[in-house]
C-alpha cells in the first residue's frame, strides 16, 4: 500500500510500498470524473498532473489531513499502479480493510453546496437535497467506503463539513436503506446475504464487473481479478465464493411446493415408506444427489405415497424444502419449474425468453440452495424425460444436499432414471389389512357390518387404491351399505366396463375369476351413472376435461352458465373423487385413468367430435391474447390448449381451432420457442384463410405472427415476403393510410434492415415518417417512433449530420410529449449518445450518456 506525503511547499508525493507498520492515514471517498482530468499513478511519480481537475480533490485531502494531525493520505486515482496487475488485484482485495484502517475517511462531494457565509436559514439548509440526490449515493464502491471506516466526514464542493457518518446516521439509512446499525459498526456478519445485496441494488460502477468485485469486502470474500469477463459472469463467481466461503446462511427459508394438502386418510404402506425415509432425506454426507423412483401400474397408490413422503419429510427436517413438479407434458413441466424458480427468486426467472429449466437447475445445484427434496410425478412419457433436446434429465439438478423422488407406471423410465434396480421401489396392490382400512375411511359402522361382502368388494376391487377410494366415496355419497354397492357393482354392464377400459396398460392384468372387471372402469361407472342422473352439468364437466391436461386445470376455464350451479357440480365431482382439488382451491387434477375412461364413455356415446369441438370454443374464448401483463393467466392455460389441439383433426369448429393455434403460436413466441410458435403458427394461418378468406383481418393478424416468428428464427427473406404480402392485403382492404398498414410498413423496413438493405429500408421508413405525419400527426409517439428508427437507419449508413439532426428533433418532441422522465426519452438519449460517438464528439456524447443514467436511475428508482 503506497500512500500520499504532502511536503512543507504543498507538494504532493508518494511513499514507497508499505507492507508493515502502517502510520496513520487518511484517505478519500469521491466519484470520478473524466479519466484524463484524474490525476494517475505516473502524474504523481513524475510531479506532474497540478493543471488537472482532479488535483483540488488531492488538496482539499491534503490539506484536511494535516488539519487532523496526519501527515499521510490515500487516494485510489494516483495511489495504485494499475499497470501493474499484481497491484491491481491486491488493491481492489484489499480496498475494504484499507478503508476500515484509516484513521479519517474524507467523502468529497463536488455535486453539493453548503457555503456557511449564507446567513438566510433555508439557504444553508438547502445542502440537504442536493445531498439526497448526490452522485456519490449511486456509485458502486462508495457503498464498502461508507460502511468500511470507523470515522467518515462528509464535505461539501467548497470542502465545507457537512457532518459525519455518526451525526448523519438517519439522513444516510433513509438514502441507502443500509441498517443504522451497519452504519454504527456491527459486524456485517450480522446481517443477511439478501439484506447486503440490497444494499447494492441501484449502485453502477464505470467497468461492469466492478459491480461484483466492489462487493468482495462487503461479504469478506475474496476472488481473482478478470477485466472483460462481463457482469453477469464477475456475480456468479462472487455468488460462488459467497457460498463456498459462508455455506448455508439463515435468511435462505425452506420452502413447501406441494399442491395438495395431507391426505389424512392415508393408511398403511409403512414398509414402502420406510425404505424412502430412510434413504430419500437429502443429506450433506453423501457424495451426490439421492435419485429414487416409485413405480406401479396406474391406480396403485403412487402418488399418495410421494404425497406423504413430502409431508413426512417436512415434519423431519424442517429446514428442507420440498418441490413437487408433475411431468404430465412439457408445458406443465416448464409451469413447475417457472413457479420452483419464483419460489427460490431465481434472478431472470420471470424474463419471456427465460430458460426456466436451466435457471432451476443452477439455483438447486448451488450449496447455498440448502437441503431440498424434489419430487417428479407421473413421469410416464420416456420421450420428455429421455427423447433427445429439451429432455427432462438435462434440467435435474444435482447437489449432495438435494434428492429426486420419481413415480411412473414404465420400468424402463425408473431404471433409466436412477441407474440401479436397487433404488427402484415397486409398488403393488395394497393388503387386505391396509385395503380395509381405506376403504373404512369415512364410512360408518352400520355400513360395514358384513365381513363377507367386505372381503368380497376388496376382492373385487383388486386391492386397487384408486379403486377403493372411488367405491368409498360413492359409498359415503349415497349413504349405502357396502352390501348395497356390491350389487350395483357386480350388475354394472360388462360389455360398457370392457369398453371403458380400452387403453388402460392394466386392463389383462386381473386373471382370477373374481377380477374378470377392470375395477377402476367399473368403479368409475358405478359412480358416473349416478353423477348423469343426479348433476348433468357435473357431468358435462367431466366430458369437458377429460380433453384437457390432467393437472392444475383452473377452475376458470370451465363453462360457467350459474355459478352456483357450477360449485355444485364440482362439490359433486369432489364427492366421487373424480377430480382432487388443490390448495387454494382455484384449481384440480384428474386422475389419467377416470380421464382415459370418460373418454372412452364420449366415444361410445358418439359424443367424441361434439366435446372436442365445445372443448375448443371454451378454450378460444377464454385463452387471452398473450402478452407479458397477462402471461400468469395464458401460461396455466398454456398445457390444456396444447392438450386439446392434439384433437384438432376431429374439431368441427376450424375457427375456433385457428384462434387456439394462434394463442398457442404467440405465447411460444413470447417464451423464445419460435421453432415451436412456427409449428402452430402455419397451420393456424391456413385455416384462417380457409375459413375466414386472407383478406379478414384476425387472418392478416395470425400471418403478421408467423412473419414476426420467422423473423426472430432468422429466416429473413420468407419474413420479408410474408410482410409484403400483409402490406398489399392492408392497403387494399384497409387503405393505405391506415395506422395498421403503417405498422406493416413498419415491419417491412425492419425486415429489409436486417438483410442489410439499407437503402430500401431507409426509403420506406421515409414514407412510412411522411404518411404518420399526415395520418396521426408530427407530435403522435407512433411518428416519434418512426422518426427515431429512421434516424437509427441514417447512423448505420454513416448519414450522421441528418442521423444526429433527427434524434435531436425526436429527443425534443418526445420530451414535450411524453415527459422528461417517460422510457422513450432514455432510448432517444440513448440513441443520440451514439450518433455524437460516432461523429467523434465525445465530450458531448460523455454528456449525454450522463444525463441518460441520471435519469434511468430517477426514473426506475420509483
Amino acid at each position: 500500500m503506497r500512500l500520499l506525503q504532502r511536503q512543507g511547499d504543498g507538494s504532493v508525493t508518494l511513499t514507497k510500498d508499505l507492507t508493515d507498520n502502517l502510520p496513520p492515514y487518511a484517505i478519500l471517498s469521491h466519484t470520478w470524473g473524466d479519466d484524463d482530468q484524474e490525476v494517475k499513478f505516473d502524474d504523481v511519480t513524475k510531479g506532474l498532473g497540478q493543471h488537472k481537475d482532479g488535483y483540488r480533490k488531492i488538496e482539499f485531502c491534503a490539506k484536511q489531513a494535516s488539519a487532523d494531525g496526519l501527515q499521510y493520505f490515500w487516494v485510489d486515482t494516483c495511489c495504485i499502479n494499475k499497470s501493474s496487475s499484481a497491484e491491481l488485484q491486491e488493491a481492489i482485495t484489499s480496498m475494504f480493510r484499507w478503508y476500515q484502517n484509516a484513521s479519517k475517511c474524507y467523502v468529497y462531494l463536488p455535486d453539493v453546496s453548503n457555503d456557511n457565509k449564507q446567513t438566510n436559514e433555508l439557504a444553508r439548509s438547502s445542502w440537504k437535497l442536493a445531498f439526497r440526490k448526490s452522485r456519490w449515493f449511486t456509485r458502486g464502491w462508495t457503498l464498502q467506503e461508507l460502511i468500511a471506516p470507523r470515522c467518515v466526514e462528509f464535505f461539501s464542493a467548497e470542502g465545507q463539513k457537512i457532518g459525519s457518518k455518526t451525526s448523519l446516521e438517519q439522513l444516510l439509512y433513509e438514502i441507502t436503506g443500509i441498517a443504522i446499525n451497519a452504519l454504527r459498526g456491527r459486524p456485517l456478519s450480522e446481517f443477511g446475504i439478501n439484506e447486503r445485496m440490497l444494499w447494492s441494488r441501484g449502485r453502477e460502477t464505470k467497468r461492469k464487473e466492478d459491480k461484483a468485485y466492489s462487493l468482495l469486502g462487503i461479504f469478506g470474500v475474496s476472488t481473482y481479478v478478470n477485466y472483460g469477463e462481463g457482469e453477469e459472469h464477475a456475480m456468479n463467481r462472487l455468488r460462488e465464493e459467497i457460498d463456498r466461503c459462508l455455506g448455508s446462511r439463515p435468511d435462505k427459508k425452506a420452502h413447501f411446493m406441494v399442491p395438495f394438502g395431507r391426505n389424512e386418510g392415508f393408511v398403511g404402506r409403512d414398509h414402502i415408506l420406510q425404505q424412502l425415509l430412510t434413504r430419500i432425506p437429502p443429506s450433506a454426507n453423501k457424495d451426490d444427489c439421492q435419485r429414487m423412483a416409485i413405480e406401479g401400474l396406474g391406480g396403485v397408490g403412487k402418488t399418495q405415497i410421494a404425497l406423504e413422503v413430502a409431508y413426512r419429510v417436512r415434519d423431519m427436517d424442517l429446514d428442507c424444502s420440498v418441490f413437487w413438479v408433475p411431468a404430465i407434458n412439457a408445458a406443465s413441466l416448464e409451469n413447475s419449474y417457472r413457479e420452483v424458480g419464483q419460489k427460490l427468486q431465481v434472478q431472470g426467472i420471470n424474463m419471456d425468453n427465460a430458460d426456466v429449466k436451466t435457471l432451476v437447475k443452477l439455483a438447486l445445484s448451488q450449496e447455498n440452495a440448502g437441503r431440498w427434496l424434489l419430487i417428479i410425478d407421473n413421469a410416464d412419457d420416456l420421450e420428455l424425460l429421455f427423447g433427445g433436446p429439451q429432455c427432462l434429465s438435462d434440467y435435474l439438478p444435482t447437489s449432495r444436499n438435494g434428492s429426486i423422488l420419481l413415480t411412473t407406471r414404465d420400468h424402463r423410465t425408473a431404471f433409466k432414471f436412477t441407474t440401479r434396480e436397487a433404488d427402484i421401489i415397486t409398488t403393488i396392490e395394497m393388503s387386505e389389512a391396509e385395503a380395509l382400512a381405506m376403504l373404512q375411511n369415512g364410512l360408518s359402522e352400520s355400513q360395514v357390518q358384513s365381513k363377507q361382502d367386505t372381503k368380497q368388494l376388496l376382492e373385487a376391487l383388486a386391492y386397487l387404491p384408486l379403486a377403493i377410494k372411488q367405491a368409498s366415496a360413492y359409498i359415503a355419497t349415497e349413504q349405502l351399505s357396502i352390501s348395497e354397492y356390491l350389487n350395483l357393482y357386480r350388475t354394472s354392464d360388462a360389455d360398457m366396463i370392457g369398453l371403458l377400459s380400452e387403453h388402460f396398460e392394466d386392463r389383462h392384468r386381473y386373471q382370477e375369476a373374481k377380477r374378470t372387471q377392470n375395477p377402476i372402469a367399473t368403479t368409475w361407472l358405478v359412480s358416473f351413472n349416478q353423477i348423469t342422473k343426479s348433476s348433468p352439468v357435473a357431468a358435462s364437466y367431466l366430458k369437458f376435461i377429460c380433453f384437457l391436461a390432467e393437472k392444475d386445470i383452473p377452475k376458470s376455464l370451465l363453462p360457467i352458465d350459474s355459478k352456483k350451479e357450477a360449485t355444485k357440480a364440482v362439490s359433486t365431482l369432489k364427492a366421487y373423487a373424480f377430480i382432487t382439488e388443490h390448495k387454494g382451491s382455484d384449481s384440480f387434477d384428474v386422475h389419467r385413468l377416470v380421464r382415459l375412461a370418460m373418454r372412452n364413455w364420449v366415444e361410445q356415446e358418439n359424443e367424441w367430435t361434439g366435446w372436442i369441438t365445445k372443448g375448443a370454443q371454451q378454450l378460444s374464448d377464454k385463452f387471452p391474447w398473450p402478452e407479458h401483463e397477462n402471461k400468469e393467466i395464458w401460461m396455466r392455460y398454456l398445457p390444456h390448449t396444447q392438450t386439446a389441439v392434439e384433437f384438432q383433426r376431429d374439431c368441427a369448429d376450424r375457427g375456433a381451432l385457428s384462434r387456439l393455434l394462434s394463442y398457442i403460436g404467440v405465447s411460444y413466441d413470447i417464451l423464445g420457442k419460435y421453432k415451436d410458435a412456427e409449428l402452430v403458427l402455419r397451420p393456424a394461418v391456413e385455416l384462417g384463410e380457409k375459413v375466414l378468406g386472407r383478406e379478414h383481418p384476425d387472418t392478416l393478424a395470425r400471418m403478421n405472427s408467423l412473419a414476426a416468428v420467422l423473423y426472430n428464427l432468422g429466416e429473413y427473406e420468407e419474413a420479408k415476403q410474408m410482410h409484403r404480402q400483409i402490406l398489399e392485403l392492408k392497403e387494399k382492404v384497409l387503405g393505405r393510410e391506415h395506422p395498421e398498414t403503417l405498422i406493416s410498413m413498419d415491419n417491412l423496413a425492419l425486415s429489409l434492415y436486417s438483410q442489410g438493405k439499407y437503402d430500401e429500408a431507409e426509403q420506406m421508413h421515409r414514407q412510412t415518417l411522411k404518411l404518420r405525419e399526415k395520418v396521426l400527426g408530427r407530435e403522435h409517439p407512433d411518428t416519434l417512433g418512426s422518426m427515431d428508427i429512421l434516424a437509427s437507419i441514417l447512423n448505420r449508413q454513416g448519414k450522421y449530420n441528418e442521423a444526429e439532426q433527427m434524434h435531436r428533433q425526436t429527443l425534443k418532441l418526445r420530451e414535450k410529449v411524453l415527459g422528461r422522465e417517460h422510457p422513450d426519452i432514455l432510448a432517444s438519449m440513448n440513441n443520440l449518445k451514439l450518433v455524437l460517438d460516432n461523429q467523434g464528439k465525445y465530450d458531448e456524447a460523455e454528456q449525454m450518456h450522463r444525463q441518460t443514467l441520471k435519469l434511468r436511475e430517477k426514473t426506475y428508482s420509483h
